[in-house]
């Protein structure tokens, strides 16, 4: 199992933050290796999400994704998919003065053997360009 934690800071409040994070639908628009993201199921407080992912291959999975507005929090588990045995990780984000700490977990599992250095590189490689992603979609979203 791969794991990951990164903490960064935003210039914005955790709600717009959250607002981006739980925009499933348009993680296409600025997460590069997303080609489509779609809302499958809603159950309570929890979506079923198919996310189309393009890394080297094209893979197809699909998260529970559960949002808890109070607490600013978006965690996830595996449902089914091509990659992944497994999933789970969350968005922690906690208002500090005028900015936002989010924390990011994941713990993965690959289906395919991959050496345990590749699957840990995979998992991390892209968290800087992630964070960076979403910085930048704060500039081009309304959150009125």
């Amino acid at each position: 199992m791969a794991s990951a934690k990164t903490t960064h800071t935003f210039n914005c409040t955790a709600e717009e933050l959250f607002y981006i994070i739980a925009d499933y639908e348009n993680y296409s628009d600025f997460l590069q290796e997303i080609k489509s993201c779609e809302i499958i199921k809603e159950v309570g407080d929890r979506k079923l999400v198919e996310y189309n992912v393009s890394l080297m291959k094209s893979f197809t999975y699909r998260l529970w994704m559960k949002e808890d507005w109070e607490n600013k929090i978006i965690s996830w588990e595996f449902e089914s998919g091509d990659l992944f045995k497994q999933s789970t990780g969350s968005w922690t984000l906690v208002e500090e003065g005028d900015v936002c700490k989010a924390t990011y977990e994941v713990d993965a599992k690959v289906k395919m053997f991959v050496p345990g250095t590749i699957t840990k590189m995979l998992v991390n490689v892209n968290l800087p360009g992630m964070m960076k992603a979403y910085e930048k979609r704060l500039t081009e979203v309304s959150y009125e």
